[in-house]
């Protein structure tokens, strides 16, 4: 083989690129305008050149009244970069929200998506102690946002298993009787029980989403797997921590397989942050993937040079036209036949 040649630029290699943003509400309508915001997000979109990309915080619109909901904020986003004309799902033909749906937009054929939202996992009961009036009778806690799971065709035809989501930010669910305003709770045994309900959603999102990770292991215990999206919490916190399963947490070498890899870890920890946060640098959002996608990991990079401090900006910033979530990219290499 002359010194110049390398299994990863073999002609028969075929490159991937999964991408992971969260827009941050994006829409067409309201301010800032349309146009400011997408003179700002299509050179990062463009910038992460990726084959999959896996959006949080797209709001959908009604083209006209009583019709159906679509996409059309994200289809001009898209128009004239190298997504226009990608595929792009949404889920299984349920109804749109009006904000904050998942999308996965491709240049591959997806062959099937649906949405999960306790379909694996049942709505856990709380019988709430602070509201006012008491409660008569346990409550579900359901959870705010479903995960969106998608299977991507490869080129070779191997099944890309794509799971976007968007965890619940940590921040008190509603209880009633215990809020004086928005943002204003009447007792802090109030707050403290709405923090546990945040808490109990946000964990349920994740169990839900390891769940449905561990039926495609089942059907394929070397498929391709990337968990992809904004967690609302580190790799070393409780949501991602139920998906990822790692070997010392399970205790259990025979379920190594099933473990979930943060791609994070590939760069220096002062690269390790996709929001800034009243001065702190965190991790909110993730690619894990299994281990078979990771023999085919090359590189990640997370696009963190301009982001602004997220409370800092929201104080002092009039209709800013950013996301304050920095995208995540990572580069494969995958043979054409797809990995075996």
């Amino acid at each position: 083989m002359p010194e110049s040649a390398t299994p990863d630029s073999s002609p028969s290699s075929s490159p991937l690129r999964i991408a992971t943003f969260n827009l941050e509400n994006f829409d067409d309508a309201g301010d800032p305008p349309f146009e400011a915001r997408a003179a700002v997000l299509r050179p990062q979109l463009e910038r992460l050149a990726a084959d999959v990309l896996c959006l949080q915080e797209v709001n959908a619109q009604h083209p006209a009244k009583g019709e159906p909901r679509v996409l059309r904020a994200l289809d001009r986003l898209l128009q004239g970069t190298r997504y226009e004309g990608f595929h792009c799902t949404a889920g299984d033909g349920r109804k749109l929200a009006d904000r904050h749906n998942l999308v996965v937009v491709s240049r591959w054929p997806v062959a099937a998506a649906h949405l999960l939202r306790h379909d694996l996992v049942p709505p856990p009961q709380v019988r709430m102690v602070t509201a006012d009036p008491p409660g008569e009778a346990p409550g579900d806690v359901t959870w705010d946002r479903p995960v969106l799971q998608a299977e991507i065709t490869l080129p070779g035809g191997r099944p890309l298993h794509v799971f976007n989501l968007h965890l619940r930010a940590p921040l008190a669910a509603p209880v009633p009787g215990q809020k004086v305003a928005a943002l204003t709770w009447r007792t802090a045994g109030g707050w403290a029980e709405g923090f546990y309900l945040a808490a109990i959603k946000r964990a349920g999102q994740a169990l839900e989403t390891r769940l449905a990770v561990d039926r495609v292991f089942d059907a394929d215990p070397e498929a391709l797997i990337v968990v992809a999206g904004d967690c609302n919490a580190g790799m070393e916190q409780t949501p991602v921590r139920i998906i990822r399963a790692d070997l010392d947490s399970t205790g259990n070498g025979d379920l190594a397989g099933r473990a979930l890899v943060p791609l994070e870890r590939s760069l220096p920890e002062d690269r390790r942050f996709s929001v800034l946060h009243g001065g702190d640098a965190v991790m909110l959002d993730h690619l894990l993937v299994s281990r078979s996608l990771l023999g085919w990991f090359r590189s990640a990079e997370i696009h963190n040079e301009a982001l602004s401090d997220e409370l800092v900006a929201h104080a002092t910033v009039d209709r800013s036209p950013e996301s304050y979530h920095a995208p995540v990219v990572a580069s494969f290499e995958l043979p054409g036949d797809g990995p075996r």
